[in-house]
């Protein structure tokens, strides 16, 4: 059993929108509709849902339109704007994590709310979790080639990997189908990742430290990579890849929204 934490908090500014919540399944779905059964398919119990306090009226409603969350699904909600100092901009994915810490429960997974992962992901994760020891993580990584859209161009965490080790992340921009300087295998992060529950503890130091050096930036974000970058470097954390064959589904613009719909359809 595992808690599933999903990032919902985010601005999607160049979306326009609510993007989370951007129906794109064929039943009304949206993308953590189908995070959310595909992790209590592969053993979660429970469910951390991360939110701004604008939007967690209209998440709700989203589940109460749906017939609401499984009732055998711990679900709880998390502010993030409520945890560390105000500003309008959310303080990044590590500190959406931490500012989650107390709804946790033992081991848990991290997913953004608006990516497709498919079940094999969550599966994969959910087997490497079992031998997963306190001071591990595991990373759940796609073939490049399964992560790009249609159009336009992409940011993506390519992973330097020595054996089922990661070593690091470099962020890679400018990537298409039509300009890919890369080969379709190599592996990237698409921000999918298993802790265990002393990764909290690391987190609450790193946001402090942060916070030392960023409080008055209005932009500078506390991100999940750079936190297990710096644990990593610590020595401190070691990370295992798990690798799956499933393909990433997502939107950033408007424009990709009929993309990933006629791609969801044909799952």
């Amino acid at each position: 059993m595992f808690t599933l934490a999903v990032m919902a908090a985010g601005l999607g500014s160049r979306f326009g929108g609510t993007k989370q919540l951007a129906r794109v399944g064929p039943n009304g779905e949206a993308f953590l509709d189908f995070a959310i059964a595909d992790a209590q398919a592969a053993g979660a119990d429970r469910v951390v849902l991360i939110v701004r306090s604008d939007i967690e009226a209209d998440v709700q409603q989203h589940f109460a339109s749906r017939g609401g969350l499984p009732g055998d699904l711990a679900v709880s909600y998390v502010r993030q704007d409520e945890h560390g100092p105000a500003r309008p901009k959310p303080w990044g994915t590590a500190h959406a994590v931490l500012s989650a810490s107390e709804a946790m429960a033992g081991p848990f997974v991290v997913c953004n709310a608006d990516d497709y992962y498919g079940p094999g992901a969550y599966a994969a994760l959910a087997r490497a979790m079992q031998t997963m020891a306190q001071n591990e993580a595991r990373l759940c990584a796609y073939p490049l080639g399964h992560t790009l859209p249609a159009d336009g161009a992409v940011t993506r965490g390519v992973c330097q990997v020595e054996g089922d080790r990661l070593v690091g992340i470099v962020e890679q921009a400018g990537i298409s189908r039509a300009d890919n300087p890369l080969p379709e295998q190599t592996l990237v992060s698409m921000n999918l990742w298993a802790f265990s529950p002393g990764f909290l503890d690391a987190l609450r130091v790193g946001f402090a430290d942060f916070l030392e050096e960023h409080r008055q930036s209005p932009a500078a974000e506390y991100l999940l990579p750079h936190a297990v970058a710096a644990q990593m470097h610590r020595g401190a954390l070691t990370v295992r890849v798990v690798t799956t064959g499933e393909k990433w589904i997502g939107v950033t613009n408007p424009a990709d929204l009929e993309a990933a719909r006629r791609a969801l359809r044909s799952r």
